[in-house]
């Protein structure tokens, strides 16, 4: 029986940007080696995905450097439309909306991504192969301009989850509705994203399961649409919150027990720093987080085998 992997994916961006600061800054990356040394006690390789700031950072630079050359993680891209040269003003204050890059129109999405894997390919000598869209927001083209530019695999799916009540451009229809996507990984139809195809592009979504029942989901749901709202059923992630490992096992305990052959966790490079996000604001955060971590990864050694995506996409192909 093959073992199952545990894919880390961090977004690796500038500090709080919860807090839509005019002007970024990336001392997180001070706070990154405590983590990617907790990855390797247990022999897991974390995936940096990585975007503009960040990517200029001399501190990133140097740790992600070493982290290639030792094979102990991958570098991937990570875009954030209203800040990724060039640039580009698409509602008249992009840093204040953060307007999804697929809101932008096909030659914009074109220069921004083809500027970003220039940059990273660069910057790391090394070939970009996975991605995650900023904001999670992914459509067709996204992904046709990816497979052209050589990327193999994607992670921006997050099922169960409707993004469309969370704005980007004012103007705009609002995030991806991945309601209705695969759970676990496949090879996607390029023309219909929602669905596995004939495409050698990957699709690895992330590891999240209902909170409830799917009878409390509908009750809640219709309770909702009765008071005029309509929200996606409640969810976990593989995500740290403060206090949360046992939930973070329990789903990647049921995402396994449906024949899932990987979970796939994911956290922001600023949540490693004291006072970095709106949920760790200061050391004691930071140390409940490490237990967190340390719990869950303990439990996970024992019942999977820590790939980057770059790996998983290469088991994938093999099979």
């Amino acid at each position: 029986m093959t073992i199952p992997a545990f894919i880390i994916t961090i977004d690796t961006e500038g500090d709080n940007l919860w807090q839509n600061h005019r002007q970024i800054k990336t001392e997180n990356a001070r706070y990154l080696p405590r983590f990617q040394s907790l990855c390797e006690k247990y022999g897991f390789k974390p995936v940096w995905l990585t975007n503009y700031e960040m990517a200029i950072d001399p501190e990133f630079i140097a740790f992600a450097k070493d982290v290639i050359a030792r094979g102990q993680g991958e570098v991937g891209m990570h875009l954030h439309a209203w800040n990724s040269p060039p640039d580009y003003d698409l509602t008249g204050d992009d840093w204040r909306w953060q307007p999804y890059l697929i809101e932008y129109p096909d030659e914009i999405l074109r220069e921004k991504v083809v500027y970003m894997t220039t940059l990273l390919e660069n910057t790391f000598g090394t070939k970009m192969i996975s991605h995650r869209a900023g904001r999670w927001a992914f459509d067709s083209r996204y992904a046709k301009l990816l497979v052209e530019l050589g990327y193999k695999v994607d992670c921006s799916v997050t099922p169960r989850v409707n993004w469309r009540n969370a704005k980007g451009s004012p103007f705009g229809k609002g995030g991806t509705d991945y309601q209705h996507f695969p759970t676990q990984a496949y090879f996607m139809d390029l023309d219909n994203i929602n669905q596995p195809g004939n495409s050698d592009f990957l699709e690895v979504p992330m590891s999240i399961q209902y909170k409830y029942s799917s009878l409390m989901n509908g009750f809640k749901q219709g309770y909702d649409r009765l008071r005029g709202k309509y929200r996606s059923p409640s969810v976990n992630w593989l995500r740290p919150s403060g206090g949360n490992a046992a939930q973070m096992i329990s789903v990647a305990e049921k995402t396994l027990s449906k024949g899932n052959d990987y979970v796939e966790f994911m956290l922001h490079s600023s949540e490693f720093m004291p006072g970095g996000s709106p949920t760790f604001k200061n050391e004691a955060d930071i140390e409940q987080l490490y237990q967190d971590l340390d719990e869950l990864f303990s439990w996970l050694a024992q019942r999977t085998k820590g790939l980057t995506l770059a790996e998983y996409y290469e088991n994938k192909k093999a099979q």
